[in-house]
């Protein structure tokens, strides 16, 4: 094998350079200790190297310790260097910053979603689900909430920062070496294996536009040389904290839901069509149709709303002659008053590693860390209505008391009139905090027996979650003060702690995820060939999974809420075994396969081919193919369930037999999902073709293709049809059922409408997506002291097509789809970046653009249309119906005022760039946080110090 030196460049958020290491050097046999460290890093002119590497991303996705860093799989390597140099100082905004990152990854914005408070990656855009997280090449064990109730993942938030050596980034199917859910890629986070001396480092930023304070401090100390005294040990302790960012800090539109002005729709807070309150209240007249019954309100023929007191001081506009709701109402901005952009953070952990030279050919190591975030969430005020669980959109004020008395909240007491109500109670905010904590320990053995390199190790890793959420009315306790008087809705202030307390108690809970695990590992080379050694590895490991999320809604108590609960544990054995054959100097065969039994659904055998061809220096061909697999969460086979609501409109020939009544408009709808212990693993069918062209040693280039193909796709069973066969009178799927509504108070013997559709999880999509990713680097020196790095990445989606069970296809490419997965942020067709870096002297200046392109406001996966329209004159908002693409730049820089002494600083945003409209994302405020936080957090400077003891 040839030996090739390397240099990289400074690259934040981006691709970094070749190694000359496997992508598993520290996860196989023997590469955890004695596989050489990274080159020096480029920038440094102290540190350069004049031979550039073929190409920066081939890292090898291997199993075995390689010399020659040409391997069949493209991958990004991101040094801890280069982290710093971002300006970035979480794993989330790091790896989720990679152009493959897509569709389906979870931003820690998204507050209001199952598994708010963490954060996720989801390569190739096939959700968070299909990309496995290891650390240091060893699986971790998953947040204890599943994203939408059904995915699994690892959350990036509880991640050692300070002691990361390096971030690998596989874009290639892997479960061929690592088994279950390496579909999409593999994110391999790799940390110092050792560390002498002391370093300490501080910084604070701060948005131009105000929150979002940062306070960051770090610390990492460690002593011991393994050579001289036969060990090393060191520790990492971290602390961050962000300060919230509050919707009323930011301006137009990112801080009302009323875009009326700009041709949108108006959908402030308080107007009784949209069944909406403010916190004053508005009343109409009307008539209990079961007498008694609080919540079965009709309103009198003619009859206009009115407010309950005067609008104003809460914050409330009196709107008058409003042709969508008659009378008069107090609008409130219930986002500008209450509502958070961004949540604030707590993150504090610490790190530890032990590492023992016990023989000349044996090493021990123990790693500990113990990691916690703490996420806190505002929101809005409870509203009195509410459509599910229990439908309180009819609710009245009774005109009577129990007691025979008027009732004093009722302004139409007096002439025997019920008061439909339309209520936000300004004593109950809404809220969450989630508390993670995650505990992990490693213990290990490295080393060679003869010919052999072994690595074997325990892994034991817990998290327990702590979940409160506030501002969750109790339906039992609503509708008693409701009938009884007992809350004061005149003068809010009157009500007691204690009233207001059983109204709204704190819904609390503790999840738990754990995962134990211990593998043996082995390679060697086993003879010559022509092109090198034909190199063997093999292993064997036995994990254990679990999972106890318990519901925070058990009884459906609260409203508004609906359940979510995750039971599960299974034991998954797996050995695997890869042939690394240079055949040729020009000619390399990589040959790879793993077979898994999982106790709970049987077995499965992936395989895996790679080839590299070189027929000159300059110039390599590479590909694979693979086939892979994602084994079934325990929310989908489990003992399990999540309900989830969504804005329903029925069918157009319901609405007309309920006379078009409030009661067949808008309204939120529960499907509720159950797991079902029959279901299958997901299937897939990967393959990539690369061209990597190095002309000068100063300049290279790599043209990677990828297709995945997914069967067996894991999903509800097709609700639609649930619907369609409710509608019809007909029998309803298999395993599916719907729950009606309480009929229609003005039209009683109608056909309720559905207010939960229930259905299993079956394995009955097919997905296909295919694309293109683009790298392009140069490195030159102007002078001894000067030296400019500039590098493009950049990934194009050329198809992601959805197949259903009746043989339709979706194509979500640049549009909002798939819009019902996670936070709904769509598939845009580019995503990119351009990195520029200078090192003079002691200064190093680097700046960055990302790119990320629009998107159609259509939803293929509920409509053909656009799905963002003005509901009063059905023209598409905005008339294009498109989110415009968004770019920013960011600026860094670094200077050593001595060896020991040095300061950073950046400017995030530096342009201001503001997030292009995106009326239909439901995880913000016309805004898209997947792709665009940056443009609604604005210009960010951040100003920090390092000192080396």
């Amino acid at each position: 094998m040839k030996i090739r030196s390397t240099s990289r460049a400074p690259a934040r958020r981006a691709l970094a350079t070749a190694i000359v290491v496997s992508l598993a050097c520290t996860n196989f046999a023997a590469q955890a200790q004695s596989a050489p460290p990274p080159p020096a890093d480029s920038s440094t002119p102290q540190q350069k190297d004049k031979t550039t590497e073929l190409q920066t991303i081939t890292v090898t996705g291997s199993a075995l310790p390689r010399i020659d860093v040409e391997t069949p799989s493209p991958v990004t390597v991101i040094t801890a260097d280069m982290i710093q140099r971002s300006g970035l100082t979480t794993i989330s905004d790091v790896i989720r910053s990679v152009s493959a990152d897509n569709s389906g990854s979870i931003p820690s914005s998204f507050t209001a979603g199952f598994a708010a408070g963490s954060s996720g990656v989801a390569l190739r855009g096939l959700t968070v689900n299909s990309t496995l997280v290891l650390i240091d090449g060893r699986r971790a064990a998953s947040y204890a909430l599943a994203d939408d109730g059904q995915r699994s993942f690892v959350d990036l938030n509880t991640i050692p920062v300070n002691a990361i050596e390096r971030i690998d980034v596989l874009k290639d199917g892997a479960s061929s070496l690592y088994g279950a859910d390496a579909i999409a890629g593999v994110v391999n986070i790799i940390l110092k294996p050792g560390f002498q001396g002391a370093q300490a480092d501080a910084s604070i930023g701060t948005s131009q536009h105000g929150g979002g304070t940062q306070k960051r401090a770090n610390v990492i100390f460690g002593g011991g040389d393994l050579k001289k005294d036969g060990y090393n040990a060191y520790v990492s302790v971290e602390y961050q904290k962000d300060d919230s960012i509050h919707v009323r800090q930011r301006g137009f539109p990112y801080n009302t839901a009323d875009l009326s002005s700009i041709g949108g729709n108006n959908l402030i807070g308080g107007q009784p069509s949209q069944n909406s309150g403010s916190t004053v209240g508005t009343v109409t007249p009307g008539t209990l149709t079961r007498p008694g019954d609080v919540t079965s309100g009709v309103p009198n023929a003619g009859a206009v709303a009115q407010p309950l007191g005067a609008c104003g001081p809460q914050g409330t506009t009196l709107v008058n002659n409003d042709p969508n709701n008659p009378g008069s109402y107090c609008s409130q901005n219930f986002a500008n008053q209450y509502g958070d952009i961004a949540p604030s953070i707590d993150r504090r952990g610490v790190y530890g590693r032990l590492t023992i030279q016990v023989t000349d050919n044996m090493k021990a190591y123990l790693s500990a860390s113990y990691y916690e975030t703490k996420t806190t969430v505002s929101g809005l005020p409870a509203q009195i209505q509410a459509g599910t669980p229990n439908n309180t959109n009819t609710i009245a004020l009774p005109a009577t008391l129990p007691n025979g008395a008027l009732n004093p909240n009722n302004p139409f007491a007096a002439s025997g009139n019920a008061a439909l109500i339309n209520y936000a109670f300004p004593g109950i905010l809404g809220g969450a905090e989630n508390d993670n904590h995650n505990l992990r320990l490693v213990g290990g053995l490295t080393g060679n027996w003869g010919e052999w390199n072994y690595d074997t190790a325990v892994v034991l890793n817990h998290t327990s979650l702590d979940v409160t959420n506030y501002g969750f009315l109790n339906y039992n306790a609503l509708i008693s003060a409701v009938t009884n008087g007992t809350y004061n809705f005149l003068n809010p202030q009157a009500n007691s702690p204690a009233l207001i307390a059983a109204l709204a108690p704190a819904l609390q809970k503790t999840s738990t995820s754990d995962l134990d695990s211990i593998d043996f590992r082995l390679t060697r080379s086993l003879m010559d060939l022509k092109g090198g050694e034909l190199g063997l590895a093999t292993g064997i490991d036995v994990r254990r999974e679990a999972q106890n999320d318990p519901d925070l809604n058990p009884d459906l108590a609260a409203q508004g809420l609906g359940i979510a609960h995750t039971i599960g544990h299974r034991t998954v054995g797996g050995v695997y075994a890869e042939l690394d054959a240079p055949i040729l100097e020009s000619l390399e065969a990589d040959v790879s396969g793993r077979f898994d039994h999982y106790s709970d659904f049987g077995n499965n055998f992936s395989p895996k081919i790679g080839l590299k061809w070189k027929p000159i220096d300059e110039l390599a061909f590479r590909g694979t193919f693979s086939k892979g697999f994602r084994a079934p969460s325990f929310a989908e086979n489990g003992s399990s369930a999540a309900e989830g609501f969504t804005t329903y409109t029925p069918p157009a020939d319901f609405q007309a037999l309920h006379n078009n009544s409030g009661y067949v408009q808008p309204y939120p709808i529960a499907f509720l999902t159950s797991a079902n212990p029959n279901v299958k693993p997901e299937h897939s069918k990967s393959y990539t073709f690369g061209i990597v062209y190095q002309p000068l040693p100063q300049l290279s280039a790599s043209l990677d293709y990828y297709a995945i193909k997914k069967t067996g796709v894991i999903a509800q069973q097709d609700s639609s049809a649930v619907l369609a066969a409710y509608y019809a009178g007909l029998p309803l799927p298999t395993g599916s059922y719907v729950i009606p509504d309480a009929p229609d108070p003005a039209n009683p013997t109608a056909l309720a409408r559905p207010i939960v559709v229930a259905a299993p999880y079956v394995n009955q999509n097919a997905l296909k997506t295919e694309g293109i990713d683009l790298d392009l680097k140069g490195n030159f020196d102007f002078s001894e002291n000067v030296h400019f790095t500039s590098e493009v990445q950049l990934t194009k989606i050329l198809s992601w097509i959805l197949t259903l069970q009746d043989g339709t296809t979706e194509q979500f490419v640049g549009t909002h789809g798939p819009y019902q997965l996670s936070s709904g942020a769509g598939t845009p067709r580019y995503r990119g970046s351009w990195s520029n870096s200078v090192a003079f002297g002691k200064a190093t200046v680097t700046a960055t653009a990302y790119y990320t392109s629009g998107l159609k406001l259509t939803v293929p996966d509920i409509t053909d249309d656009c799905f963002s329209t003005n509901t009063t004159t059905g023209a598409d908002f905005p008339s294009s119906c498109r989110m415009s693409s968004f770019t920013d730049v960011d600026l860094t820089g670094s200077y050593d005022f001595t060896p020991k002494l040095s300061v950073n600083a950046s400017v995030l945003n530096v342009f201001d760039r503001k997030a292009p409209l995106d009326p239909i994302n439901y995880a913000a405020l016309n805004y898209n946080p997947t792709y665009a936080m940056d443009g609604v957090i604005g210009r960010f400077y951040t100003l920090g110090v390092k000192y080396k003891f």
